[in-house]
């Protein structure tokens, strides 16, 4: 009879492997989150040198969570101070540990005073899990934090020309700084998708309007939209949680979403303070006022 599953995945990881009879590259991997920590970890297995770049402090990539905003909160700046991270302080995993794990590495509850044993926890968690995970395999030993790669281009002979520099958060993007070049067999990029916002310019008005305007992206606690009257465009996980969070402070929080079915919209039910509606179709505004004009379905 096979031992349970749960007490497989609780055995330890076979060490690395020798070298088999593939040729050992020398592989560039742009970024230190989940997929970066996990492709270095798999090509160490196949015998590869590996240097990964991270731009931050530290692994973990998305899931280092910092109370920075960028200095474009919109976005839309190209010279803005950028912020990799989007999480807000808040935030929870919308899925089980369970399916977020390694296979031969489960995301299994750990005692501590900093962790948090909860099936869906907060982002805190999963950042010391791939810390955890890259200190298991030694993947820190071929990190180079704070290092931001500027370039990378296929060049002679099908080697890859990698251009990096020391990271600055404080440096505006046009900024080359000292850039040092290297070549490599192969580039894996693994920076993630979360770095630039996707903005609603196509409603007529919310480019002209003064009031205040911020993406997602820099959202990060509540308290500053204490007693206001806010509009959430958009209807996908992060404003489910984003209008949940703030409605705790808010006077009102209205949510724009497209894809809204007609029988929801309206005050939703169990918040005296928020309400759903359908996209919003135009902006208007004057010296003191602002309104919204909200499409039918």
């Amino acid at each position: 009879m096979p031992p349970p599953i749960n007490s497989i995945l609780r055995q330890p990881p076979p060490p690395l492997p020798l070298m088999s009879s593939l040729t050992t590259r020398h592989v560039a991997v742009i970024g230190a989150g989940a997929a970066g920590l996990v492709a270095a970890r798999e090509l160490r297995r196949e015998g590869h040198h590996v240097v990964v770049f991270e731009r931050g402090e530290q692994v973990g990539g998305t899931w280092v969570y910092t109370p920075e905003r960028e200095s474009d909160p919109l976005g839309v700046d190209p010279k803005r101070r950028v912020v990799h991270s989007s999480l807000y302080d808040s935030l929870r995993t919308n899925l089980p540990r369970e399916c977020m794990g390694v296979r031969d590495y489960p995301f299994e509850r750990r005692e501590g005073k900093e962790r948090d044993p909860r099936r869906f926890p907060g982002h805190r968690e999963v950042l010391m899990y791939l810390q955890d995970f890259a200190a298991h395999f030694g993947i820190g030993q071929v990190v180079r934090l704070q290092t931001e790669v500027v370039f990378a281009g296929l060049g002679e002979e099908g080697k890859w020309r990698v251009r990096s520099r020391p990271s600055n958060h404080n440096r505006m993007r046009s900024d080359d700084g000292d850039c040092v070049d290297e070549i490599y067999d192969a580039v894996v990029v693994c920076n993630g998708h979360y770095v630039q916002p996707r903005i609603a310019h196509n409603i007529p008005g919310i480019t002209a309007w003064p009031g205040k305007q911020i993406h997602s992206h820099n959202y990060r606690t509540a308290e500053p939209f204490q007693d206001q009257v806010v509009v959430l465009i958009g209807g996908a996980a992060s404003a489910v949680d984003i209008s949940r969070d703030i409605a705790t402070v808010a006077k009102e929080v209205h949510i724009a979403d497209r894809s809204l079915n007609e029988n929801a919209i309206g005050k939703l039910p169990g918040h005296d303070n928020m309400w759903l509606h359908s996209m919003v179709k135009l902006i208007i505004h004057g010296e003191n006022w602002m309104a919204m004009v909200i499409t039918s379905k």
